[in-house]
Order: structure tokens, then sequence, then C-alpha cells
């Protein structure tokens, strides 16, 4: 019964392989893509493998990034009538490519100063982890759609982005709530105190 098994662990492995080098054989012609792809944060060789094969390299396809997250079926809905909002749930779209994203997301919010990172952690707070994992993934697939779009590999933008992003906003929330606790405020840049 053991060698029936192992003569079965066997034939899988082998036939494992040989679907592997198919795989490779078929992709072999966007394997520039492929390496594109893999350059954004927490995408591996597999996932790219799979994006690619579920939404292909040629974007003029989609007229817009959005018209792609709504293909998929990944894109935020705006569900409001005369004033109430309801559910938002986004639409069933292609289950592979939304699984690949989900993935892809997690280990993107994982690696820490990210934009990804930065992205997830400041609406974790406000929409709880479902739904800010899912807004990561919907980043992650326009980041990929400009990505093959342009040909470009992905830019780093940093965990840091987001307060660089809107300074002046942040500089006066924050003098403010300083002046509401009582105290007074006066900035002066670092490079001036020193």
């Amino acid at each position: 019964m053991l060698e029936q098994i192992l003569s079965h662990l066997d034939f899988l492995e082998q036939s494992i392989e040989q679907v592997s080098r198919e795989v490779e054989s078929r992709l072999a012609p966007f394997s520039e893509d492929i390496q594109r792809v893999c350059t954004t944060t927490g995408v591996g060789q597999r996932t790219a493998e799979m994006i690619i094969a579920e939404i292909g390299v040629d974007m003029s396809r989609f007229p817009t990034h959005r018209h792609l997250a709504s293909w998929a079926g990944i894109c935020p809905s705006n569900n409001e009538s005369a004033g109430k909002h309801k559910s938002g749930k986004i639409r069933k779209g292609d289950r592979w490519l939304y699984r690949a994203l989900i993935e892809i997301a997690w280990a993107a919010v994982r690696t820490k100063e990210s934009y990804f990172y930065a992205q997830y952690h400041r609406l974790v707070r406000r929409l709880g982890k479902k739904k800010a994992i899912v807004a990561v993934a919907h980043s992650l697939l326009i980041v990929i759609y400009h990505i093959l779009k342009d040909k470009v590999p992905y830019h780093e933008l940093g965990a840091n982005y987001f307060d660089q992003l809107n300074l002046t906003y942040l500089k006066r929330h924050h003098i403010k709530r300083l002046e509401t606790l009582g105290y007074k405020v006066t900035l002066e840049p670092l490079e001036a105190a020193a």
C-alpha cells in the first residue's frame, strides 16, 4: 500500500512539472511584462503569471483603470438613494483574479515602509480589516493596470506618502488640536532651529 502511495506521489510530481513547463512555454512571450508586474510590492512570479493570464497585457481594451476594476469586480460601489447610504458590496467578477489580488494585498500590507502598508493602516481604523484589504487590492489592480499600459516598473511611493500629500492640512490640524488643549504653538523648520 505504501508503494502505491509513493508511486502516486511520483506521478503527481511529474504531472505538476509537466504543467509548469507548459505554463512557462506559453508565458514566454510575456516574460518582460511579468517581470515588470513582479516589481510591485507583494507580487511574486506565480501571482504575476496568474494576473496576466486573467487580464492579459493589452490594456487598450480597458479605456481607464476604472473599467478594469469594474470588470474585475473589485471596484467600490456607491449605493445611495434619498440621502441614505445602502450596502456598498463589491459585485461578483473574476473570482481567480479577485483571490490573487487579495493574496497580493495581504503580502503588500505586511511590507513595512510601503505605500500599501500606510494605506491599509489608514483605512483599517474606520473600515475594518476586510474592507481595508479590498481597498488595497483595488489600488494594486490600478497600479498593475498602469504598469502594463505604460510599460514601466513599479515606483514605490513610501509609507510617508500620505503625510507629504497634504502637509499644510496636517500642520493646521495639529496646531488647532494643541491650541484646544491649551498650548500656544509656534512652528519653525528644523534647519532654522539647528
